[in-house]
């Protein structure tokens, strides 16, 4: 992905949104911060009444069908935002008409579906874009250009920390925290953002061995707590703790250990401190959505990601995060999955985007 300042489209494009449900806020607030690059095209949701709210409030028009976004001449791409589960259909409604997608994560349940959808976009000339906002946050967007730099050296060690806190009225809507709907718990509902972002920061991963397991803090099928041993490509080793078990919830961390120095990257706060004594910090701590709110972050960062899919449609190239780069970190998930069903083997991570 590349960093710097909010790419600017040459001309307005035509986006639709699909789905109105939890993940919309930050879009639709980010959105109307954008009306100088994005035409809203309209909205489509199962419920009538969310689609009614929206449209009175933003004054968007509402589409009945999938099909009528396929049809209409306006719409070049959507912002897609439904559970996992009902991805395939619109996927591949969209695709065969030309329409590009903006897809929030994850992008399937499982590596196999996942990867099937990334074939089908690529096959059909479709950008398909995935939203981990994250890696638009400035701290990230810092931090990658110093490892572009080799400022930290060779890394030696990666550690990651996810403490967020999900309510047991999180879990109780139906579907969520279950494999048919989500696809699993913390690592692929919660996690997966941290975890794109450490894989784009520190690489391909190797090989991990992991235990996943619900606590007594929740009614749930999926995982609500993670633990894992990682061995890089490069040669690194590293640890994941993921959870939304932890009240009240804290910021998520990336630390990355150098042979030149270390980085602490917290929430939007990103503290470097090199061995020959040199220090900086930039950005400040901001809500992630790790408490009891799981939207309580602010849309800036969204902002920059739909403004970068809208530049990318505009000037016919791929999107910062395409749908192909996203299969690293389904891949790391699967493997992590399996390695504690396997009583905590070594598993190599296989099936990612090479």
């Amino acid at each position: 992905m590349t960093t710097g300042a909010r790419p600017s489209s040459p001309r307005k494009v035509g986006l639709a949104v699909i789905g109105l449900g939890m993940a919309a806020k930050p879009h639709l607030e980010a959105l109307a911060l954008l009306s100088s690059l994005v035409k809203v095209t309209g909205i489509f949701n199962r419920g009538r009444t969310k689609s009614e709210n929206v449209s009175g409030r933003y004054g968007y028009r509402i589409f009945d069908s999938i099909e009528a976004i396929a049809r209409d001449p306006q719409t070049e791409g959507v912002i897609l935002l439904t559970p996992p589960d009902s991805r395939l259909g619109i996927v591949t409604t969209l695709a065969k008409a030309g329409k590009h997608i903006l897809m929030e994560k994850p992008v399937e349940r499982t590596l196999a579906a996942a990867s099937a959808l990334v074939a089908l976009c690529e096959a059909e000339n479709i950008k398909l874009g995935i939203v981990f906002q994250h890696r638009f946050r400035v701290g990230a967007r810092r931090l990658t250009d110093l490892m572009l730099q080799g400022a930290l050296g060779q890394i030696t060690l990666v550690r990651v920390e996810v403490p967020w806190w999900r309510e047991q009225s999180y879990y109780d809507v139906p579907g969520r925290g279950t494999f048919a709907r989500d696809g699993g718990g913390v690592l692929i509902s919660q996690a997966i953002h941290v975890l794109d972002l450490m894989i784009s920061l520190a690489g391909p991963i190797d090989s991990v061995q992991a235990m996943v397991a619900t606590t007594g803090s929740h009614r749930m099928e999926a995982e609500d707590f993670a633990v894992g041993g990682l061995h890089f490509m490069s040669g690194a080793i590293g640890s994941i703790v993921a959870t939304t078990a932890t009240y009240p919830g804290s910021a998520e961390s990336i630390v990355l250990d150098g042979t030149l120095g270390t980085a602490i990257l917290r929430a939007g706060e990103l503290r470097v401190f090199l061995r020959d004594g040199g220090e900086d910090t930039l950005g400040e701590i901001s809500g992630t959505g790790g408490g009891a709110d799981p939207m309580a972050f602010p849309c800036d960062w969204h902002r920059d990601l739909i403004a970068d899919f809208a530049a990318a449609i505009a000037e016919d190239r791929a999107p910062a995060i395409p749908g192909r780069e996203a299969l690293h970190v389904h891949a790391l998930i699967e493997a992590m999955i399996a390695s504690s069903r396997q009583q905590g083997m070594r598993v190599p991570i296989i099936g990612s985007a090479a």
